[in-house]
């Protein structure tokens, strides 16, 4: 490995009964692994107890405590601490973390009672918290829109989607306004021909997850898993101007010129002895499913685009029970060309360790702009796969000391890191 760049990851391991976060740091001497050290648990629950937002330059926690109000900066982490997931607003200097609310509501029942929120934190070394925000019950998908080339005009506002409800709650992102942070609409996205005619149900079963902007198009894409079509959403008007079928797919991701998104989903009901994995490429302007990828015995966890946008890594993780979990391969990666869509071409699988666990994410540290490395953990056995952004070659695969027999997840308080 190249000893002319430097970057970290900070990682979350859940264990089951406790979790350990581990920052991993390349530098010339190598790779080093360190676990922040614990406390016992608070048994608080996920609602009133410690959520983990990061380390900040001094390697402290980041420890959001929602009973307090506040972020506290510790050298040591509760073992029920839980990873938050953030969403960085590029054209700020913030970071928006989702809480789901309690298992069964749904409710965030220490500051919203009635729904769940979403927690804006300043994205620099004061952490500084910015606001609570009450919006409706997770889980939920984000996505920022404001002025660019094509639509100079278009206001700041965060989306943020609500599985439970099937709603979308819009949010003025406008530090100059005086509705700043403050949800100042909602989109309710029952489709009355799936809904017995009612039109304005809430909660529905859209259960949206997945939602993306275009570019091009200047339009919002929100994926609505339990109508399995995808409403078109004007971010000015607030309407859903159209909708067209998706099925079989539970995510959204958008290409980074903007012309095309990607679902993957999973299906687990055609085969009792295999799962088919499912990519498919989507033209934005048209609606058009363009080409479809099945994939058998492939669960595709995570996926994101290289930096360029000519690759797809798409990481494989465990789903299914009986049969079809014993015929499934959780320990491969894709790498797709994308460089041509909607043209999809498989050009890589690679070997890597097992994810027997729903999720096995992707980094990407970056430095001066540029992708040194991807970074896939190895969920059961404790373990990281470094791969070269070039050649898609396993540079090296480190121990990182724990097992984490749930989840792992990248946490991206670090600003030269991105992925999922």
């Amino acid at each position: 490995m190249s000893n002319t760049t430097d970057w970290t990851i900070v990682c979350h391991s859940d264990n089951g009964n406790d979790a350990t976060v581990s920052r991993i740091t390349k530098n010339a001497a190598g790779i080093t692994v360190e676990n922040i050290p614990q406390t016992p648990a608070t048994g608080k629950g996920r609602n009133q107890g410690p959520a983990f937002f990061g380390l900040d330059s001094n390697n402290l926690c980041l420890v959001h405590s929602p009973t307090e109000g506040k972020i506290i900066k510790q050298d040591t982490l509760a073992a029920d601490a839980f990873p938050a997931y953030p969403y960085r607003d590029s054209d700020s200097q913030t970071i928006w973390y989702m809480n789901d609310g309690d298992k069964d509501s749904g409710c965030d029942d220490v500051s919203c009672k009635t729904g769940s929120s979403v927690t804006v934190v300043r994205h620099d070394d004061t952490a500084e918290l910015i606001k609570t925000i009450c919006v409706g019950r997770g889980h939920h998908v984000t996505t920022f829109t404001g002025p660019d080339t094509s639509f100079p005009d278009r206001k700041k506002r965060a989306f943020v989607s609500n599985l439970l409800d099937g709603t979308v709650s819009i949010i003025d992102n406008d530090p100059n306004s005086n509705d700043y942070l403050n949800v100042i609409a909602g989109i309710n996205l029952c489709d009355a021909k799936r809904e017995n005619g009612q039109d304005s149900l809430v909660p529905n079963n859209a259960f949206p997850h997945g939602m993306v902007y275009s570019s091009v198009t200047g339009k919002l894409y929100n994926l609505n898993n339990g109508y399995g079509s995808i409403a078109v959403i004007c971010p000015d008007s607030l309407k859903i101007e159209q909708s067209f079928e998706l099925e079989g797919c539970s995510n959204l991701l958008d290409h980074p010129d903007g012309k095309f998104l990607i679902g993957k989903g999973a299906d687990r009901k055609s085969d009792n002895d295999h799962v088919i994995g499912k990519l498919s490429v989507i033209n934005v302007e048209t609606g058009e499913e363009t080409s479809v990828q099945n994939l058998p015995d492939f669960y595709p966890s995570v996926y994101r685009f290289s930096q360029d946008g000519n690759k797809l890594y798409v990481t494989s993780a465990a789903t299914g029970k009986g049969v079809q979990k014993e015929n499934l391969k959780y320990n491969i990666m894709q790498i797709w060309d994308t460089s041509k869509l909607p043209a999809l071409t498989l050009s890589k699988e690679l070997t890597i360790g097992e994810a027997d666990c729903g999720r096995r994410p992707i980094a990407f540290p970056q430095v001066n702009g540029k992708t040194e490395a991807v970074l896939v953990p190895n969920p059961t056995e404790g373990s990281m796969s470094i791969l070269d952004p070039e050649t898609d070659e396993i540079l090296k695969t480190v121990n990182l000391g724990v097992t984490a027999k749930k989840e792992l997840n990248f946490e991206f308080w670090e600003k030269q890191m991105y992925g999922a």
